[in-house]
C-alpha cells in the first residue's frame, strides 16, 4: 500500500497535489538557505504566537512551509512522500488538499491558543499527521472490510504518537491535533455512502 513503484515521471503525474507540496517546500527550504533571504523568510513566515497576537494572521499558514533543518525536512517530505499519494487517489485532490491544510491549520491555530506568547514553531508536521488521521478514519469504516488495513495503519500511528513524545523539540500540540482533524475529516470523507457517491458521479 505504501510501497513507492512507480518512477520520478509517473510520480508527479498520477500525484499532482503530492508532488507540488514536496516541490514547494523543497524549493522554500532552498531559499531559506540563502544568506539575508532565509532569516527574512524565517522572520516572515515562523509561527510565533506573540506575532500573530499582533494581528500576523498568515503564520497559521506559513510555519507548514518551513523547516528548521535539511532532517526535518526530509522526515516531513518523505512521509508526505510515503503516506500521500494513496490517500490523494482514494479522496482526490481537492479533498487530499483540504484534509492536509485543514490538520495543518487547526494544529497551528492550537498551538497558538495552548502555547505560550513566546512559543516560536515550523513544520509541516501537523498536515502530515492529519493524513494519518484520515487513515485511521478509512481503517474505522474499513475495520470489518479490510482488516488488515488496520494491522498496516494503527501501528503506523501508534508508533507516530510515541515518537511525538519522546524526540525533543517537537510540537506535540500540532501533531496530535492535526491528527484529530484528520480523523474527524476522514469520518465526514470516507463514509461508505459518500464514497459510493463519488463512483456515481465518475461514472
Amino acid at each position: 500500500m505504501f510501497s513507492r513503484t512507480e518512477n520520478f515521471q509517473q510520480y508527479i503525474k498520477f500525484y499532482p497535489v503530492v508532488s507540488t507540496i514536496i516541490a514547494l517546500n523543497v524549493i522554500i527550504h532552498v531559499l531559506t538557505m540563502v544568506p539575508v533571504l532565509g532569516d527574512l523568510i524565517f522572520n516572515y513566515g515562523a509561527g510565533a504566537n506573540y506575532l500573530i497576537s499582533d494581528g500576523q494572521w498568515w503564520r497559521f499558514i506559513t510555519p507548514m512551509f518551513l523547516h528548521s533543518g535539511f532532517l526535518h525536512l526530509l522526515f516531513n517530505m518523505f512521509s508526505l512522500y510515503l503516506f500521500g499519494p494513496e490517500l490523494e487517489k482514494l479522496a482526490g485532490k481537492l479533498r487530499f488538499l483540504n484534509i492536509y491544510f485543514m490538520a495543518g491549520l487547526f494544529g497551528t491555530v492550537a498551538t497558538f491558543l495552548l502555547q505560550d506568547a513566546s512559543y516560536v514553531h515550523v513544520g509541516a508536521s501537523g498536515a502530515i499527521y492529519g493524513l494519518l488521521g484520515a487513515f485511521g478514519a478509512l481503517v474505522y469504516y474499513a475495520r470489518k472490510t479490510l482488516p488488515q488495513l488496520r494491522q498496516i495503519i494503527l501501528p503506523i500511528i501508534v508508533i507516530s504518537i510515541i515518537m511525538t513524545f519522546l524526540t525533543p523539540n517537537i510540537n506535540a500540540t500540532a501533531h496530535l491535533t492535526g491528527l484529530a482533524v484528520g480523523f474527524l475529516i476522514g469520518l465526514s470523507y470516507f463514509h461508505p455512502k459518500r464514497i459510493i457517491g463519488w463512483k456515481k458521479r465518475k461514472r
